[in-house]
């Protein structure tokens, strides 16, 4: 392959080694030609995924459930992420052999035979006056690399180095990071950027498809499928980069649709969901239905309060946490309870809106390497999983939104995935008008954009911001025209990152947007600070938006919500949350489809 005159040299220098790795094809046509042969080695190696390691509540079972069960620890991802000091097998025999004898001190027995892992801890990074700065020192104290874990440990490993979300999150997470790699790129951080794809792309080689992070309990699910938009992100200078990726997209792809070929109309199978007119659709679902290693106790109190059978409740339960949204009244049918968790009965609008962003990307690395039959074969499905999303997803209230299969209903509530269709460009002009209009009206905060109008005490419920959904609304608001709605997202939820970071000088998973200047609460562990997807996001913004970055971040300011000009200002007094309605001057990107 010869790289572009515009593509980094550190991604050039990058690609022989991915190649050495595995990681990439080994050949990567030039425009035009026809699709080189993927090696008999690699075919192999794609159509035979690893054997799956057991995650310690197999590989120790009855050990793992008592600890858990007495809460010796805080945070039941700490034992979930202890690694054994011998084989799981013969400390599980000792367990059994011991537990019933007088003075079985259970605590002692865990500490001699597990490496525990290390108590989460501020981020020691020296004093930055601001935001920028303080994040570009942050990036390598978030740094990672596990290409041999220890034996027994549940990580898997991975050949290049990765960017954890921070706090409790002590591995790679898989939508997590295509929001911090926007950041690294927006740093100079190129090389950094290309290892991440190059581990993602590891993760399909080697498992058949990208699980929640690189643990061996996350296996058995995904999350939001944006392998795509990292392969786009790094072939921004380089449109070959998507073709010699195409192996693993199309893998990626080939995961979310197993079983899908044979389903009658009103049937579902694993991720694949054959709607009433033949449509093809998907869902968050999880291969296992049992409790959570890392939410374990928690698990087992939510099914039991549950009137249905509890493996039920279990897989609902994880197939939440495939979706990234673990937890919220998105999927629930007591928007207070949630034992009553219907995630696998639910057509997601921003899983579908992603995966034709995986169909089309396909379909436009195939055209580039000469495989029209290919780029025929997946332009039709995203064209037929648009149309699908516009004749199922559609609120007529004026939204975007998620669909009840089992029912046969729309459900009804606004939530900030209805902007992802805007995000991938299938929306109509009219519908993402209508949707902007609802947005605005409905979940636009003064601390930003909340994830849905409920606060049910659930961590993506109100009154919380995410990063991530503040960039998918900006991106895609910006794509059909709504210039001062993506503004004001943008301004609101950076002044609420630029005054916490002010008084406390952190950024953090979370936010409170309802205007209390404060990280956000809910869910089912303390609030986090690093943050990995925060800290990309709040870069990306900046660089879409300059004028927002040029704001005092002293702590007195952020009390009182209001700022004197940076040291480069005019010395006008500038808000840090500012008024709703302020326009941008950026030009708008391309409009999507009518």
């Amino acid at each position: 392959m010869r790289p572009s005159a515009a593509a980094p040299l550190a991604a050039r220098l990058l690609l022989p080694g991915l190649l050495l790795l595995g990681l990439l094809p080994l050949a990567v046509p030039a425009p035009g030609a026809t699709t080189t042969p993927v090696p008999a080695t690699m075919q192999a190696r794609l159509s035979r995924p690893s054997p799956q390691p057991l995650p310690p509540d197999q590989a120790w079972p009855q050990l793992f459930a008592a600890v858990q069960e007495a809460r010796l620890f805080a945070d039941q991802k700490h034992f979930a992420d202890a690694v054994p000091r011998r084989d799981p097998a013969s400390i599980e025999g000792a367990y059994l052999a011991a537990r019933n004898s007088a003075g079985f001190d259970l605590r002692r027995f865990v500490l001699d035979n597990f490496a525990l892992p290390a108590e989460p801890e501020p981020m020691p990074v020296e004093h930055h006056a601001g935001l920028r700065a303080h994040i570009d020192a942050l990036w390598p104290r978030l740094v990672r690399h596990s290409p041999r874990p220890d034996a027994h440990d549940s990580l898997l490993p991975l050949p290049c180095p990765y960017v954890v979300p921070g706090g409790r999150f002590r591995e790679l997470y898989y939508w997590d990071s295509y929001f911090t790699m926007l950041g690294l790129v927006e740093s100079g951080q190129n090389t950094l950027s290309r290892q991440m794809l190059g581990d993602f792309a590891h993760l399909i080689d080697a498992w058949g498809h990208v699980p929640n992070g690189n643990r061996s309990y996350y296996l058995s699910r995904s999350q939001p499928p944006l392998f795509s938009h990292m392969v786009e992100l790094e072939a921004r200078d380089d449109p070959q980069v998507a073709v010699a990726y195409l192996p693993q997209l199309r893998r990626e792809h080939a995961f979310w649709m197993e079983g899908g070929a044979g389903l009658a109309p009103g049937q579902a199978m694993r991720r694949v969901v054959r709607m009433t007119d033949g449509s093809l659709l998907n869902r968050y679902w999880d291969d296992r239905d049992a409790p959570r290693p890392e939410s374990f106790v928690q698990d087992r109190l939510t099914a039991a309060a549950a009137a249905r059978p509890a493996a039920g409740v279990y897989r609902d339960l994880r197939a939440g946490a495939e979706s990234g949204w673990d937890f919220s009244s998105r999927w629930l049918d007591d928007p207070m309870r949630l034992d009553t968790i219907r995630t696998t009965d639910i057509v997601p609008v921003d899983l579908n809106s992603l995966l034709h962003h995986l169909e089309a990307t396909i379909a436009a690395a195939c055209t580039r390497s000469g495989d029209r039959a290919c780029a025929r074969e997946y332009r039709a499905m995203a064209d037929a999983r648009a149309g699908a999303i516009q004749r199922y997803l559609w609120q007529p209230q004026g939204w975007y939104a998620d669909y009840d299969w089992r029912r046969g209903v729309v459900r009804p509530a606004l939530t900030a995935a209805a902007l992802f269709p805007l995000y991938a460009g299938i929306a109509t002009p009219g519908r993402a008008h209508r949707t902007a209009t609802a947005v605005r009206a409905q979940l636009l905060r003064p601390g930003g954009l909340v994830t849905t109008t409920v606060d049910s005490g659930q961590q993506w419920d109100a009154p919380n911001a995410w990063a991530p959904l503040q960039w998918v609304a900006v991106a895609g608001l910006r794509r059909y025209g709504e210039e001062a709605l993506a503004h004001e997202v943008a301004a609101t939820f950076t002044g609420n990152v630029q005054a916490l970071f002010a008084r406390e000088h952190k950024l953090v998973e979370k936010y409170d947007a309802d205007g209390a200047l404060q990280g956000g609460g809910g869910g089912e562990y303390p609030l986090q600070d690093g943050f990995g997807w925060t800290n990309g996001v709040v870069l990306k913004l900046f660089a879409v938006y300059p004028d927002l970055e040029h704001v005092s971040t002293r702590p007195e300011a952020a009390e009182s919500g209001s700022t004197g000009a940076d040291a480069g200002g005019t010395g006008a007094g500038v808000s840090i949350l500012p008024a709703l309605g302020r326009r941008s001057h950026v030009p708008a990107l391309a409009p999507g489809p009518p």
